[in-house]
């Protein structure tokens, strides 16, 4: 059974000339232990799926149609202060910046240990010797010390262990990690990105990796889900939608990847830009940027269609059939 479902979810965004739909139909599914990365462009949806995901839609957004469930059970409905003991306790969440995460006014080991005793019946002194074995699996030195400095008071890469040690403090089934290791220098990402792919393996959590960067996609998930004008383009097993995209846009990005074993003036790039939220082409979005273009792709929009091993939303996969398990 899926830990998350995600189906058919809409999220819009009402203003004074009209109605912003950020998110049109999006459908996957993350299994317990399963590392699904998503990614896409700038402005594509994937922080607004994290956000629905958790419960923290800024306002007006809203989610319009749809539903997410957890463990079987809707989270989509819930009050808010019913999200809130969710999150938390079934649901961690680490996002880009860890100093908008961590309260500068308070040492780490008081957050970690109202964190901790918010969702577990534990003592203070519980929870204490429970901050201090998270800082310790999260790679911070000398955590019995470490545990009353202030955030101010740790590098960035060492604040970002902090919040993953907020995030899996009450041992939650689902963690979204939104850019986890974008504000961090690159020889610091490769350690953040081990850490919680090996946490999470050990703690049998699934997370949902939301990301712009197709090399962290291809060192840490299981599986991706490629996201374009807020729909889903691609979902499938990543070392196949890496190696053998079946969605033009994905082979688009594939091919602006920077190849060390070859020798070019120039990068492969997209040709335009992805198109406003007000201004959605109609059938395939992806259409006037595409180099395969049908004429149905101009009028019809594609539902995910079986392509090999993955699912497109692409009309050049029309009666192909399915080989791979990926939600309807």
């Amino acid at each position: 059974m899926s830990l998350l479902q995600v189906k058919n979810l809409v999220v819009e965004f009402p203003h004074r000339r009209g109605t912003l739909r950020a998110l049109d139909d999006v459908s996957f599914d993350i299994a317990p232990g399963e590392i699904l990365g998503v990614v896409g462009e700038s402005g594509a949806g994937k922080s607004i799926t994290g956000a629905a995901i958790i419960g923290l839609l800024e306002p007006p957004g809203r989610i319009a149609a749809g539903q997410i469930l957890l463990e079987g059970e809707r989270i989509d409905q819930l009050d808010s202060e019913r999200m809130r003991r969710i999150r938390g306790k079934r649901i961690g969440a680490i996002f880009q910046d860890p100093l908008t995460s961590l309260n500068p006014l308070y040492t780490i080991g008081q957050q970690l240990v109202e964190t901790i005793r918010t969702h577990l019946p534990l003592s203070d002194a519980q929870a204490r010797e429970r901050a201090v074995s998270l800082l310790r699996d999260t790679g911070i030195p000398a955590p019995e010390q470490r545990i009353d400095h202030y955030p101010h008071q740790f590098s960035g890469g060492m604040r970002q262990r902090v919040v993953i040690s907020l995030a899996l403090a009450a041992e939650p089934k689902l963690i979204v990690a939104d850019e986890p290791t974008t504000a961090l220098d690159v020889s610091i990402q490769a350690q953040i990105i081990t850490l919680l792919k090996t946490i999470c393996k050990q703690r049998g959590a699934a997370v949902m990796l939301i990301t712009h960067d197709m090399g962290v996609i291809a060192e840490t998930c299981d599986r991706v889900a490629v996201l374009y004008a807020g729909r889903l383009a691609e979902i499938g097993p990543v070392h196949e939608v890496i190696n053998h995209p079946a969605h033009p846009y994905t082979a688009g990005l594939m091919a602006a990847i920077p190849d060390i074993t070859q020798d070019r003036e120039r990068l492969n790039q997209i040709d335009g830009a992805m198109p406003r939220l007000n201004a959605i082409p109609s059938g395939c979005a992806f259409h006037p940027r595409c180099s395969q273009t049908l004429d149905r792709c101009r009028s019809e929009r594609p539902d995910l269609l079986g392509a090999g091993a993955t699912r497109a939303a692409c009309w050049l996969h029309a009666d192909k059939p399915v080989t791979s398990r990926e939600p309807a």
